[in-house]
């Protein structure tokens, strides 16, 4: 008997205990990515050829302190290792884990690597050569806490390369993942019922599948393996053990009558598919055709068992027009495929509510170092489903109706449909042509996480019906409380830009980068004020964001124009929009600068000034920090002091409850008109605190 460990990706760890164990292994006992065991030669040969699920299959030589690095060189130079290879062989080491002295796996490897050879040369007189390109050995090093198992890596390449798949899809499934999600599907119990897969990719799956059903060892046709230039093969024990899988393969294939189809809507990955089904010997058996997966035939008339990996995108953006693909899936499950078993391994709970199926048993997987889970359903007969989010639905075309007057009339382009109007939907919907941009609130922690997941999907699956959009146009984010730089942070690097007009202005938005999209769409009437009022005017915009304002000042006339913002992304977001509009000049100054610091030391007078500050911010001029409730006085009065004779400021922002202290103001020497009314328009009606808007004035 000898010891082994098997490597084997994280969450197959009970699964290989169940197969060595029938492999004829014994004390086998789990571990976190490996299982180790006890066999003998004939059973270990025996494991590296049929074992589905291991990723490489390891005879331990020794077992050596590994505290510090001398203590692993020292115990590995020990072992006697001409009785492991000759000097003529190649070898290279491979070294997982580490510990408090070893954490470079890279080093700890290159000690291993350096005591073996001195360790020839001490007892042969000569030196292996090391290689890294296909070496005919391959010492195994696993280290943890101040133990090393050193071994020989009997089975060389990685178990999963079964050597049938020169050629891949876009997100191919390991092999040995593959074997696991077959397993845990419940089909491997039922091999003679039909196997389906409607997203078959290069139809591993299928073809692992092909291999159990014929009884085929998943490493029959492997040609090079660990062992052949161990000194302690034995090459006839061996021809055994392959001559009986031979026979074995070969009656398996002749006496099998399952049915496997796949499809893919890819017809390239298809293709593919049948060559690799090809070289795997088992091409007669599948049936590959191309298909849209939402569109699938009939199913057989016998009912067996549909095993997936659906695109599941890791992109915020691809979520909406996954959803509606997993939704139909559920429906048509539910309409025709009723006696059948359906697993799909999907990374998102989301994709997988929206089927609307009740998972019998969830398993949690890895797909490389992606959690995934694979969800059974057995489908009932006539188990069809109603609509969901009917009230949300309702919500939205009502208001849709109600502003399909004044969008046409204004020309609007861009504008809010929906603002949490109903409390179960806590989600903002804003159009851009027709593109759709869905913030979704962070939910009350009295809402379980299942419930709000299952009401963000309805809100996207009647999206696209009710505003009869294509579902790839709708762009979701989760919109959080954002303080001090939050509001600068850069979400992805999608960089979908459009370009939208708004009262004779025209704005370049960023749908997907950032959490806003450039173009506070609430603030479209106080726009329209500044250009109607700017006429001859110094116009000053502090805290200007992507410089809007600044654009409709120019626009409506203004004699100059100033931007500010301490973000130099957004001060070219500025001189873009500006340069969108054909405005030019020295007359259009942009500053980067702490607005607040900057004001404090201006000394220039303007006209008409803008500012729309954040409600909370860290600011160099304040002491603390800037609280818009608390120090807009402090504001006023720096505001005052660079305001021109006759001039006006337009003071906006977006605290909710805000109360302006008209007495302080009035002492300063100032008049404030509440103009909060006329700066909101029809779109944010329903919503009476989303900013408070004032101009205020030098009193005579």
């Amino acid at each position: 008997m000898k010891r082994f460990y098997a490597a084997t990706p994280k969450g197959l760890e009970y699964l290989l205990v169940d197969e060595l164990t029938a492999l004829g292994a014994t004390e086998v006992k789990e571990g976190q990515a490996v299982v180790h065991f006890e066999a003998e030669l004939d059973t270990a040969y025996r494991i590296c050829l049929w074992s589905r699920l291991a990723s490489r299959i390891v005879l331990v030589l020794a077992e050596v302190q590994a505290k510090t690095a001398e203590q692993i060189y020292n115990g590995v130079k020990g072992i006697y290792w001409p009785g492991v290879f000759t000097p003529q062989s190649d070898f290279a080491v491979d070294f997982h884990g580490g510990n408090r002295e070893i954490r470079n796996s890279q080093f700890g490897a290159l000690k291993v690597k350096d005591a073996i050879v001195d360790a020839f040369v001490e007892e042969r007189g000569t030196r292996p050569t090391v290689s890294k390109q296909s070496p005919q050995i391959r010492i195994d090093c696993a280290l943890r806490a101040d133990k090393l198992l050193v071994g020989l890596n009997l089975s060389g390449a990685a178990m999963h390369q079964r050597g049938y798949r020169l050629d891949k899809g876009k997100a191919p499934l390991r092999e040995n993942l593959a074997a696991a999600v077959l397993m845990r599907s419940g089909w491997t119990q039922s091999t003679d019922k039909p196997l389906i897969d409607p997203f078959c990719g290069s139809g591993t799956l299928l073809i692992e599948a092909a291999l159990m059903a014929t009884d085929t060892a998943p490493l029959l046709h492997r040609e090079q393996w660990g062992f052949d230039h161990w000194v302690g093969h034995q090459p006839a024990k061996w021809q055994e053990i392959l001559t009986e899988a031979k026979v074995r393969a070969d009656r398996g294939f002749n006496n099998c009558q399952t049915r496997f189809i796949g499809r893919d809507i890819n017809r390239r990955v298809v293709a593919i598919a049948k060559e690799n089904a090809y070289r795997a010997g088992v091409e007669s058996l599948i049936q590959f055709e191309g298909g849209d997966a939402n569109n699938m035939p009939s199913p057989p008339a016998t009912p067996g068992f549909v095993v997936a990996n659906p695109p599941y995108g890791e992109r915020l953006g691809d979520m909406p027009t996954l959803l509606h693909l997993f939704a139909r899936l559920g429906q048509q499950f539910k309409a025709e495929w009723g006696g059948w078993q359906v697993s799909l391994l999907c990374s998102d709970p989301m994709l997988l509510g929206a089927t609307r199926l009740k998972a019998d048993k969830q398993y949690k997987l890895y797909n490389g170092a992606l959690e995934v889970v694979l969800a059974n359903y057995a489908i009932t007969e006539g188990s069809g489903g109603r609509a969901y989010g009917e009230d949300f639905a309702n919500r939205l075309r009502k208001n849709l109706k109600q502003l399909k007057k004044w969008v046409k009339q204004d020309e609007i382009e861009c504008y809010r449909v929906y603002d949490a109007d109903l409390p179960d939907y806590n989600v903002a919907i804003d159009l851009y042509q027709d593109w759709v941009v869905v913030q979704e609130y962070a939910p009350p922690k009295s809402v379980p996480e299942q419930k709000a997941r299952q009401r963000m999907i309805d809100v996207l699956l009647n999206l696209p019906e009710v505003l009869e959009i294509d579902p790839s146009h709708v762009i979701v984010k989760v919109r959080q409380q954002q303080k001090g730089k939050g509001q600068y942070e850069k979400l992805n690097q999608e960089q979908h830009e459009i370009k939208v007009r708004e009262y004779g202005a025209q704005f370049l938005v960023n749908l997907t980068d950032y959490l806003d999209t450039g173009l506070f769409l609430d603030h479209r009437l106080a726009r329209r004020y500044i250009q109607e009022h700017a006429q001859d005017k110094r116009f000053l915009n502090l805290f200007a964001y992507t410089g809007s304002a600044s654009v409709h000042a120019a626009i409506g006339g203004a004699r100059a124009t100033t931007t500010v913002d301490m973000s130099k992304t957004y001060l070219r977001w500025a001189e873009d929009n500006f340069s969108l509009n054909r405005l030019r000049g020295k007359q259009h100054r942009f500053i980067q600068a702490d607005c607040l610091a900057w004001l404090a030391e201006c000394g220039e007078q303007f006209d008409f000034i803008f500012i729309d500050p954040p409600t909370f911010s860290n600011s160099k001029r304040m002491e603390k920090t800037f609280d818009v409730q608390r120090d807009h006085l402090w504001l006023m009065t720096q505001l005052k002091r660079i305001l021109a004779p006759g001039g006006e400021v337009l003071f906006s922002n977006n605290k909710r409850h805000f109360k302006l202290d008209e007495e302080g103001i009035a002492a300063l020497g100032l008049t404030a008109t509440n103009i909060t009314a006329k700066t909101q328009s029809p779109d944010f009606a329903r919503n009476k605190h989303i900013h408070n808007a004032w101009v205020l004035k030098h009193a005579e």
